[in-house]
C-alpha cells in the first residue's frame, strides 16, 4: 500500500502544474471571474437595448440610460428605418461589406494557393513582399495620396482596395492549403485537372473552416470600417454606418432622419433622441451578434490549425 502512494506522489511531483486535477476553490473562483466578465460584456449591451426601446417617460424618470425596463416603445427603429441618413447607411455598409469580403476573400485564397504551391513562378520573392507588410507600414500620406492619384476618393473602392488583402489571414489560409495532401493535388493533375479546378473541386472543400473563418474576419472588418471613411469618403450619401454613429455619439450631432415613427398603438410619433442614438449602436452590432454563432464553430479548427501548423 506505501509503495502504491509513493509511486502517486511521485507522479504527483514530476506533473506540470496545469496537469493536476483542479480543487474546489480553483472551480469556484474560475466560475465568479467567468460570471464576472459575462456581466461586464452583456450589461452594457442590455443598458443600450433597453434604452433603444424605451419610451420618452421611461428615459426622463432613469435620467439617462435605462437599465430597468418599464414601457416598451420601438419607435426609434420605425423612426431610423423610415428614410435619412441613418437608412442610407445602412445600406452602404452592407454593399460594402458584401463586396468588399468577396474581393478580399478572393484575392486571399487565389493568392495563398499560389503561395502554397512551391513550384509556382516567384514564390519566395512574392512571399518575402507580403511578410514585409508585417514590419514595414508606408504611412498615412503616402496611403492617400495613392488612393486620391488612382481617383478612388469619394468611392466605396477607396474602403475595399488599400486594405483588400490582410497578410495576416494570407499566411493562415496558406499554412492551411499546405496541409492539404499532396497525394490528392497530383492524382488531380495526373487526371488532368488544373490549377483552377484543383482549387475549387479539391482543396476548397477541404478549407472550408479557415475560409469561413477568415471570410468572418473580412466581414466585421468591412462592416466597422471608419478611419478610412473618415479620410477618403466626402458625401454624406457614401458615409457607412460606422461613420454616421461616431457622428451620433461621440460628436454630439442630432441624428437626421426623413420621416417619422407610424402612427400606431403605443409607438411614438416623436421618439427621443437618446433612443435613436441606441438604436443605431444596436444596427451596428447586430449583423456581427447575428453571423459569429453560425461560424464559431469553424474557429478553433481554422484558426489554430492552421497557426500551429503553418
Amino acid at each position: 500500500m506505501s509503495a502504491v502512494v509513493a509511486t502517486r506522489a511521485r507522479r504527483r511531483a514530476t506533473r506540470p502544474v496545469w496537469e493536476e486535477k483542479p480543487t474546489v476553490i480553483g472551480r469556484s473562483a474560475k466560475a465568479l471571474i467567468l460570471t464576472l466578465l459575462v456581466l461586464a460584456v452583456l450589461f452594457p449591451m442590455w443598458s443600450v437595448l433597453v434604452t433603444s426601446l424605451a419610451s420618452r417617460s421611461t428615459i426622463n424618470e432613469a435620467g439617462g440610460m435605462v437599465v430597468v425596463p418599464r414601457e416598451f416603445d420601438p419607435s426609434a427603429y420605425f423612426t431610423i428605418f423610415s428614410g435619412g441618413q441613418v437608412t442610407q447607411a445602412v445600406w452602404t455598409s452592407t454593399l460594402l461589406t458584401v463586396m468588399g469580403t468577396a474581393v478580399s476573400l478572393g484575392l486571399t485564397v487565389l493568392a495563398a494557393y499560389g503561395l502554397s504551391r512551391p513550384g509556382s513562378l516567384g514564390h519566395r520573392p512574392l512571399l518575402f513582399l507580403f511578410l514585409l507588410t508585417f514590419l514595414i507600414y508606408p504611412g498615412l500620406v503616402p496611403s492617400y495620396l495613392v488612393v486620391t492619384g488612382l481617383g478612388l476618393k469619394n468611392s466605396l473602392w477607396s474602403l475595399i482596395l488599400p486594405t483588400a488583402i490582410s497578410a495576416f489571414n494570407l499566411v493562415v489560409i496558406r499554412a492551411f492549403f499546405m496541409n492539404v495532401p499532396s497525394e490528392l493535388v497530383d492524382s488531380a493533375r495526373i487526371d488532368g485537372a488544373g490549377e483552377f479546378r484543383i482549387l475549387l473541386r479539391i482543396v476548397l472543400p477541404l478549407s472550408k473552416a479557415v475560409v469561413a473563418v477568415v471570410g468572418l474576419f473580412y466581414a466585421v472588418g468591412y462592416w466597422n470600417v471608419y478611419f478610412n471613411a473618415v479620410l477618403y469618403i466626402d458625401d454624406n450619401d457614401k458615409l457607412p454606418i460606422q461613420r454616421v454613429l461616431q457622428s451620433y455619439i461621440l460628436a454630439g450631432q442630432t441624428p437626421h432622419v426623413t420621416g417619422n415613427a407610424p402612427n400606431l398603438p403605443g409607438i411614438s410619433a416623436y421618439p427621443p433622441t437618446l433612443a435613436i442614438k441606441m438604436a443605431v449602436v444596436v444596427v451596428t452590432v447586430i449583423p456581427a451578434v447575428l453571423v459569429y454563432p453560425f461560424v464559431q464553430r469553424h474557429f478553433t479548427k481554422g484558426v489554430i490549425t492552421g497557426a500551429v501548423k503553418g
